[in-house]
């Protein structure tokens, strides 16, 4: 208990000096994205309070075709919290100390670098101070891997000036140089990354008409997104072409990109009449000074593979949409 409060301590001066720092250097940050680093009791772990975690950090990734947690999770005790582990680019501390408590921290021991730290004063009131912050959890760790996917595949990127379908629609994603074109027609733009064994992940972009409040409140979607596939997405068979699976309902969340309301849908694709499907990915922005929907996707086809990484890289591309 005393280590406990005393690296938590710790970590809170790091985190209350850090701001005031901007010199500081840091060692770069190690681990995959998705991937997070718990520090408490082994004990606690095993308990409620690691239970309770669990149902956070470990419930699966809404859209997949098989149960992927939102983290690959690594548990060490605050003794084996060795130099090693604290250049770890996501860190949950957990413990009981003296007060309850909810803290942030950036580049703390490495960058880039978020280190969240839960404290309770019992096991009752630190489980309470879990839940509490249960979607601040994943916000701030996801928010952190997604800037990091960026920085990493946004390196050289296909100038959106020199695609015909954004600028004749107005609008933009930033592909990276590792896709490559398959369609851009000036009505939509479809680009490809070639995975191992004909595998593949498929970024769309295009717009539809705002004919309806249905359209605008997001109603309409998967008809939409059913109508562009059919026109747009021929299979390999005649009078074959991608729709969203009829046996699968998507969830659709409401959200904001650059800006304007959005609607977030994640479910399954399939191709009608081919046995071929997967996860997609879409955000169906509502453009009301253009009285348009603008409608940008992302999907992977890889069967017996996990796909939450791929999704995840897709997310991180389709969130820069800019609209002009």
């Amino acid at each position: 208990m005393k280590k406990l409060g005393i690296l938590l301590a710790i970590i809170t001066l790091f985190i209350s000096c850090d701001s005031g720092n901007q010199k500081k250097s840091y060692k770069e940050a190690n681990g995959r994205i998705n991937n997070l680093l718990v520090v408490m009791k082994n004990s606690e772990w095993a308990g409620d309070i690691g239970d309770e975690l669990r149902k956070i950090i470990a419930e699966p990734v809404v859209g997949l075709p098989q149960p992927e947690s939102q983290f690959e999770v690594t548990q060490v005790p605050m003794e084996n919290f060795s130099s090693m582990f604290k250049a770890t680019r996501s860190i949950l501390n957990v413990g009981i100390t003296g007060e309850n408590s909810f803290l942030v921290g950036s580049e703390v021991y490495a960058s880039p670098q978020k280190i969240i730290t839960i404290t309770g004063k019992n096991e009752e009131e630190l489980i309470a101070e879990i839940q509490k912050n249960s979607q601040r959890i994943i916000e701030v760790f996801k928010s952190a891997d997604l800037e990091t996917v960026r920085r990493s595949i946004l390196k050289k990127y296909w100038d959106p000036a020199q695609i015909e379908t954004f600028k004749k629609q107005g609008f933009s994603i930033t592909i990276p140089r590792t896709y490559r074109k398959v369609e851009d027609n000036g009505d939509f733009v479809w680009y490809r990354y070639h995975l191992n064994g004909g595998n593949s992940m498929e970024l769309f972009a295009y717009s539809v008409p705002i004919t309806s409040e249905d359209d605008e409140n997001g109603n309409n979607i998967v008809a939409i997104r059913n109508a562009f596939g059919k026109k747009n997405i021929p299979g390999q068979v005649d009078d074959s072409y991608m729709i969203t699976e009829e046996a699968y309902t998507p969830h659709i969340f409401d959200v904001e990109i650059d800006g304007k309301k959005a609607f977030e849908t994640r479910g399954k694709w399939e191709v009608k009449g081919v046995y071929m499907a997967g996860p997609f990915l879409s955000y169906t922005v509502v453009d009301k000074p253009n009285n348009r929907l603008i409608v940008v996707e992302g999907l992977t086809f890889a069967p017996g593979i996990n796909k939450r990484d791929y999704m995840f890289e897709l997310e991180a591309i389709l969130k820069t949409l800019k609209v002009n």
